[in-house]
């Protein structure tokens, strides 16, 4: 197996050429022709998750986070991207990040997170052309009272904390949602119909929300994770006897601690 015959099986789910502008979804570091063993699924790639696969025997690394970002203007052992950077080069692990790709197809993360909430109707909450779009909207199978809905929301997510706007007064009936960071969002999920939104990264004054919609901030990371358990069970499918695993400490990586 060689890291293109991994790269092409997701790529078929979540093509390259859907990713934002601003993105750096693909295969960062390795190349296309590097021999491959085994695939270590994990959120972000950080140094302990290279430190994971070396462990396993693992030779790839997919992540829904991309190592490289941003412009890299310097590579130090003291820096996480750097320490990650330096590991992967040195142990030989290639590293793919599925991003913006997996955010905007329908079976991607915010589809994932309407299909947890057993929503009927999916649709593309922003629509592109053929089908692809960032977030996802649909209705419940019964309405709810909002605050029904916000514990409903946190025990099929399995969120720890959910910060809200003032709850509606109205049954919870259709639901918006884009996992990540989704506040660009908002006027799209109130246009759609729907009395409350789901993302992560919403700022202080956001929450101020017109009466009959309200918003619900679940987290980033919880919004998104279970991307990995998608992309496992992609490359399970195409490749069964192939050595895929997803990450041991997948839930503890989570950077933001609640207490």
């Amino acid at each position: 197996m060689r890291v293109k015959d991994i790269t092409a099986a997701i790529e078929d789910f979540a093509p390259l050429s859907i990713q934002e502008s601003w993105d750096n979804s693909g295969l960062l570091v390795g190349s296309e022709e590097q021999e491959v063993h085994g695939v270590l699924i994990g959120f972000d790639c950080t140094p302990e998750l290279v430190d994971e696969a070396v462990a396993l025997g693992m030779d790839m690394i997919l992540t829904h986070h991309p190592l490289i970002f941003g412009a890299l203007k310097r590579i130090s052992p003291d820096d996480p991207t750097g320490a990650a950077v330096i590991k992967a080069v040195s142990s030989g692990i290639a590293v793919y990040a599925a991003h913006t790709t997996a955010d905007k197809v329908l079976d991607g993360v915010s589809g994932t997170m309407a299909r947890r909430l057993g929503l009927k109707d999916i649709a593309v909450l922003d629509e592109e052309a053929e089908g692809v779009g960032l977030g996802a909207v649909g209705d419940l199978p019964r309405p709810m009272e909002a605050r029904e809905f916000v514990k409903f929301v946190k025990d099929r997510l399995e969120v720890p904390v959910a910060r809200c706007s003032r709850p509606v007064d109205v049954p919870v009936r259709r639901v918006a949602m884009c996992g990540g960071s989704g506040s660009s969002l908002i006027g799209k999920a109130m246009d759609s119909g729907a009395q409350a939104y789901l993302c992560g990264d919403i700022s202080y004054h956001r929450f101020f929300t017109p009466k009959g919609f309200m918003v619900i901030d679940i987290g980033h990371f919880e919004g998104e994770v279970e991307i990995c358990h998608v992309l496992f069970s992609l490359l399970r499918k195409k490749f069964p006897t192939f050595a895929v695993r997803t990450s041991e400490k997948l839930r503890a990586s989570n950077p933001v601690f609640y207490f």
